[in-house]
C-alpha cells in the first residue's frame, strides 16, 4: 500500500470512529426531511438517495416529503398554461389540478424509483427498503384570501400519526407527496413544507432536515449562520424574510414552525454537495445551519442578580476540589464572563468564557445534579461555542482535575502546558496538577 493510499486509509478510519457517537445517537430516531423539487431534477439526487439509504440501515425512522414545483411548471408549459399566485400560494383550478396530479405524480414516482434500486457495486445494494406511500395527511382548502379563491389548493388539516406510526415501526420509509385528500374525496395541491411541518410536529420527530440550494442562511457579511435559537431564528425572518429567495424562506419557516410545536432540531443543507446529509448528522461542525429549541431557549447572559444562584450551584464541586474556589465579589466583577441556564427561576448550569486573544478559557462549567441527565451541560457548551466565534476565538481551552471523559466526549483533546497562551501558562497551578485540553472551533 502506498504512502497516499494509507493517509487516505487513516482518514476514512478516523472519520469513522469519530462518527460512532453520532451513529449511537441517532439510532431509532425519527427524522423527516424535506426535499424539494429542484432536488429531485438535480445531479446529485442519486447521491442523496444513497445517503438516505445508509440513514435507514442505521435505524433511523424516515418520513421523506418530497416537493414537486419546478415539475409541475413543466408540466403547464407543455400544456401551453401557467399559474397565478397570490401570496406566493399556486391558485389550483380543476383544468390545472389534473396537470399537477401527473407532475406530482411522476416526482413522487422518480423518487420511490430511485430508493428502490438495488444494483450490485453501488452503495445501494442490499438496502431492500420498504418505501410506504398513503393517505396519511388530511387536507382542506385554503379558501378565499384577500378575496381570491385558491380553490384546489389546500392545506394540512391534520396527520394520522397512528398509521404513520404502524408504517415507521417496522423500518419502512414513508415517502409523501405534496397531496392530500379531504373526508369529502376532494384532491388537494399542498405546499410540501407545509406537509413535513405538520408531519415533524404530529410524530414529535426528533430532527427536520431540509434540503435547500446553498448551505443555510448567511449573515450581513454572507459568512454561514451555522445556529441560530428559535428566538433568534424568528429575527432573522423578519428582518430578511422577504430579501431570502422563495425556497430558503420556505424552508427556513419551516424549520421555525416546527422549532416552535416542538421538534428539538432542525436543520439546513445543501442538495447540490455530495455528502451534505451525512456531513450535517455525523461530524461535528457539519456544512449547514441548525435551528434550535427547547433547552437552549433557557441560556441567557447571567447578570448580576444569578451571582447567588451561581455560587449555589458550584459551592458542592468547588468543595469537592472539581472547580476552583471563587468568591463572592469575584464572581460578581467576573459576571459577565457568565452565561447559565435558568428553569422557572432556578440557574441549573452555568459556564464561563475567559478570551486571551484568539483562544479563550472554558471555565465554571456545571449542571445541578438534578439536571444532569438531560443533556443541558452539551447544550451550554455549544452556547458557549457560538459566544467564542461570535468572538473570533479560534480555539477552547480548559483546565479539569475530573471531567477529563465528559470534554474527550465533547469534542475536546488533550493539550500540553505550552499550547496555552503565555498569561494562562503563568497562572498554571502545579499542586491541582489540572489536565489540559483544547478544542478548535472551525
Amino acid at each position: 500500500m502506498s504512502d497516499t493510499q494509507a493517509s487516505k486509509t487513516q482518514e476514512y478510519v478516523k472519520w469513522f470512529r469519530h462518527s460512532t457517537p453520532y451513529i449511537n445517537r441517532h439510532s431509532d430516531k425519527t427524522f423527516v426531511i424535506m426535499l424539494p423539487g429542484e432536488a429531485i431534477s438535480h445531479a446529485n439526487f442519486h447521491n442523496i438517495v444513497h445517503d438516505i439509504a445508509l440513514l435507514c440501515s442505521l435505524d433511523v425512522k424516515l418520513v421523506l416529503v418530497h416537493g414537486a414545483r419546478p415539475q409541475i411548471d413543466e408540466r403547464l408549459q407543455m400544456a401551453d398554461t401557467y399559474s397565478e399566485f397570490h401570496e406566493r400560494l399556486r391558485i389550483t383550478d380543476s383544468e390545472s389540478l389534473k396537470l399537477v396530479i401527473q407532475a406530482i405524480g411522476e416526482a413522487r414516482t422518480t423518487v420511490e424509483a430511485a430508493l428502490s434500486t438495488g444494483l450490485p457495486n453501488s452503495p445501494m445494494h442490499d438496502a431492500d427498503m420498504q418505501v410506504i406511500s398513503g393517505n396519511f395527511v388530511v387536507a382542506m382548502p385554503y379558501g378565499v384570501i384577500d378575496g381570491v379563491d385558491l380553490q384546489h389548493t389546500g392545506k394540512v388539516r391534520k396527520v394520522n400519526v397512528q398509521s404513520l406510526q404502524s408504517v415507521l415501526n417496522p423500518g419502512a420509509v414513508v415517502l409523501l407527496s405534496p397531496m392530500g385528500y379531504s373526508p369529502t374525496g376532494e384532491i388537494f395541491n399542498l405546499s410540501f413544507s407545509d406537509v413535513a411541518t405538520h408531519v415533524a410536529s404530529a410524530l414529535k420527530a426528533d430532527k427536520l432536515l431540509a434540503f435547500v440550494e446553498g448551505n443555510g442562511v448567511t449573515d450581513e457579511d454572507g459568512n454561514l449562520v451555522r445556529q441560530l435559537s428559535l428566538r433568534e431564528c424568528q429575527d432573522y425572518l423578519t428582518t430578511n424574510g422577504e430579501h431570502l429567495n422563495h425556497d430558503l424562506q420556505q424552508a427556513l419557516s419551516a424549520c421555525y414552525l416546527s422549532c416552535l410545536q416542538g421538534v428539538q432540531r432542525a436543520q439546513l443543507m445543501s442538495y447540490t454537495t455530495d455528502g451534505a446529509l451525512l456531513t450535517e448528522l455525523f461530524t461535528r461542525d457539519g456544512l449547514g445551519t441548525m435551528i434550535y429549541s427547547g433547552q437552549y431557549e433557557q441560556l441567557r447572559k447571567a447578570t448580576i442578580d444569578d451571582v447567588a444562584g451561581i455560587l449555589n450551584l458550584i459551592r458542592p464541586l468547588e468543595e469537592a476540589g472539581i472547580l476552583v474556589r471563587r468568591s463572592r465579589e469575584l464572581l460578581e466583577t467576573e459576571i459577565n464572563k457568565f452565561h447559565v441556564m435558568d428553569k422557572d427561576g432556578t440557574i441549573v448550569a452555568c459556564a464561563a468564557l475567559y478570551p486571551y486573544g484568539d483562544m479563550a478559557e472554558l471555565s465554571c462549567v456545571a449542571t445541578h445534579p438534578d439536571y444532569r441527565n438531560g443533556g443541558r451541560a452539551a447544550a451550554l457548551l455549544q452556547q458557549m461555542e457560538t459566544q467564542a466565534r461570535k468572538q473570533n476565538i479560534k480555539q477552547l481551552f480548559l483546565l479539569t482535575t475530573q471531567t477529563a471523559h465528559w470534554f474527550i466526549e465533547q469534542g475536546f483533546e488533550q493539550g500540553k502546558l505550552e499550547d496555552l497562551p503565555i498569561a494562562k501558562q503563568v497562572l498554571y497551578n502545579y499542586q491541582r496538577n489540572s489536565k489540559i485540553f483544547i478544542k478548535p472551533l472551525i
